[in-house]
């Protein structure tokens, strides 16, 4: 069962992964392919590392790599905001400074 499990979310994560390059093909503005991206950082890598915790079970690598889902999960769109956010200041879409 815990195979079978971990088979269901690696086919999740992989299938995320694969959309969010699909949709890089297929995006021509830079800002929606930024955006494109945000699900294979936080959500697509997560669900794979989920599975490789699941599938090596109790021990210091599940709990390495359950770390590894919550950084990516936590940091993807934190990074994803700010690369939108400088490259529209750059362009002048958005004032100079911090957020308000």
């Amino acid at each position: 069962m815990r195979h079978l499990s971990a088979l269901v979310l690696l086919g999740c994560g992989v299938a995320v992964l694969l959309l969010s390059a699909l949709s890089l093909v297929v995006l021509a503005a830079p800002y929606a392919r930024l955006h494109a991206l945000a699900p294979a950082t936080s959500l697509g890598l997560p669900l794979i590392a989920l599975a490789l915790a699941l599938e090596t079970g109790a021990g210091r690598t599940a709990i390495k790599l359950l770390f590894i889902a919550l950084l990516s999960a936590t940091a993807g769109p934190v990074t994803s905001m700010a690369i939108g956010r400088s490259s529209a200041q750059e362009e002048g879409l958005v004032e100079n400074g911090p957020p308000t």
